[in-house]
């Protein structure tokens, strides 16, 4: 199939189209330029949704909850799961499968397992474009689940609308989201498996934690849910509402998209440069015994390096 021929199917919504697209982010096929080409254009509107937390703490319960709120209220919605790893893993919406068996039919909804495989610069540049195939598609909410809490998974998360930080009761996981660096990130945090004991606590907890911090101009609500029976999805729903609007009525939400699209940008150069650097290097192996007998020093290579990429020499 074509890119053109790709470009007019999933602005059509064609399911395949879609899928055959996001596999395209996955290996870094030729064609993703001409793709983005067609589809940049009609992004832009779908609301993005990150959902990121330690494994085990219901994550894809939970997304199962949101897509039945959202369906509600009749808004499309799709689901990518990211596993950096493997896309086999038992992890993820692909462990989940049966619980969301109910919206498999549903045309309003699209789930889909993703993973890195050939995609130069890794999920934080993957990420992106799969989320902006899918609001090309139509989705009115796309929901981005990370299976970890690692540096790669929090990037990934946050760079969505608003990022959901899960945990489950226990004041270990209140010191492990502290540890890893994702209170900052949390626009709302979630509470899952209330009906265990020990919610209440956690909900405390990290409402204290966050009490101590520094002021700022959204205040991340504590909600507590329960996945396996749906309370506190409506109150969640809620408050993902109250943070768009804050976003809407202070411009904040332009300003951060902004800010990643030229992060985002700014990263793919990165990649394309050190791409060529990589070329360049590896055709002259003068430069590493000249590095290694000190006739070369690093900053001397480095001006050699930065001149021949301007010059748009490979030293063939």
């Amino acid at each position: 199939m074509s890119a053109e021929d790709l470009v007019k199917g999933v602005l059509g919504g064609d399911r395949r189209s879609v899928a055959r697209a996001i596999s395209m982010v996955e290996d870094g096929a030729d064609g993703l330029a001409e793709l983005s080409a067609g589809l940049y254009p009609h992004t832009g509107s779908a609301y993005t949704i990150g959902l990121t937390g330690s494994p085990g703490v219901g994550k894809s319960s939970l997304a199962a909850q949101l897509v039945q709120a959202v369906r509600q209220r009749d808004l499309s919605i799709a689901v990518l799961a990211i596993d950096p790893t493997s896309p086999f893993t038992g992890g993820a919406l692909l462990g989940d499968r049966l619980r969301m068996q109910s919206h498999a039919t549903d045309p309003g909804v699209f789930i889909r397992s993703m993973a890195t495989r050939g995609h130069l610069g890794g999920m934080a540049l993957a990420a992106p474009e799969a989320v902006r195939i899918l609001d090309a598609s139509g989705k009115d909410i796309v929901v981005v689940e990370t299976v970890g809490v690692g540096q790669a998974e929090v990037e990934v998360a946050h760079a969505t609308d608003t990022t959901l930080v899960v945990v489950s009761p226990g004041w270990g996981d209140a010191v492990q989201v502290a540890k890893a660096g994702i209170l900052e990130i949390a626009d709302v945090f979630v509470v899952n498996k209330s009906d265990k004991e020990g919610a209440g606590e956690a909900a405390r907890d990290l409402r204290h934690m966050l009490k101590m911090g520094a002021e700022m101009p959204w205040t991340p609500p504590v909600v507590q849910t329960s996945a396996a029976t749906g309370e506190g999805v409506e109150e969640l729903w809620g408050a993902i509402e109250e943070h768009r609007k804050h976003l809407e009525s202070t411009g904040r939400g332009q300003e951060l998209r902004r800010a990643r699209l030229l992060a985002e940008v700014e990263e793919m150069a990165s990649q394309a440069l050190k791409e060529r650097v990589h070329a360049i290097v590896d055709g002259d192996p003068k430069l590493g015994d000249e590095l290694l007998d000190r006739s070369t020093d690093p900053y001397q290579a480095v001006g050699m390096l930065v001149e021949r990429v301007q010059r748009g020499d490979q030293g063939e």
